[in-house]
């Protein structure tokens, strides 16, 4: 098998990748970082001493590549599968590309920092921090309410980079700040993109590690 991911399933840029890789129905061997244990964390830093998920290792190319946007591009690239997920209209393209670095930049960065929080230790929390991370995530729900209207995704009727982007980022912000009666457009696009069976998919393969998710 050509391609190789290693992730987690809990890794909302995991889920990504794996939105992509299941709408685009490419044949792919899932390979589980335990950083926990001393020889597979070695192996991964040798490889990505970056440490982070998620990796692609396309073995046919010899070519391994980091990040979740890069990796799906590379997959629009080599591997098309059954789903185009960047528009070759280059206006909608940009659009797509656009609602990606927004869902990545200031829904996805703010949600971590409220999350990633709640893992620190007492003594070590960062309250100032968290208070700006929910403002901010409370402006970036603003921008999407107006955004979103009357849309079904993200850039229209195509599902593309962005609503891939979009899924995991709104799932956990959700959880964490949840969007409310204020931001009903919003509402109605996460509930599209849960209800959707690649990012479903994602989240049902996920559930068996949930308890490991800070509350």
């Amino acid at each position: 098998m050509s391609l190789k991911l290693y992730y987690h399933p809990l890794s909302s840029y995991c889920m990504k990748v794996l939105t992509a890789l299941y709408e685009k129905d490419l044949a792919f061997e899932a390979k589980l970082v335990n950083f926990g244990d001393p020889e597979e964390n070695a192996r991964f830093t040798e490889m990505w001493p970056i440490r982070k998920f998620p990796v692609l290792q396309d073995g046919a190319r010899d070519r391994l590549i980091t990040e979740s946007t890069p990796i799906i591009e590379y997959l629009e690239l080599h591997y098309p599968g059954k789903a185009q997920l960047l528009p070759t209209n280059p206006e909608m393209a940009h659009e797509a590309r656009w609602f990606d670095r927004f869902f990545d930049l200031h829904v996805h960065t703010h949600m971590q920092k409220i999350v990633g929080d709640k893992l620190r230790p007492e003594g070590k929390k960062d309250g100032f921090g968290v208070e700006e991370a929910v403002t901010k995530l409370r402006t970036a729900y603003s921008v999407l309410e107006s955004r979103l209207k009357d849309r079904i995704w993200a850039t229209g009727d195509q599902y593309t980079l962005a609503d891939c982007s979009a899924s995991p980022a709104l799932f956990y912000a959700n959880l964490n700040l949840p969007l409310g009666a204020e931001h009903p457009s919003v509402s109605r696009y996460l509930e599209r993109l849960m209800n959707r069976p690649s990012f479903a998919r994602a989240i049902e393969e996920a559930k068996p590690y949930f308890h490991m998710v800070p509350k």
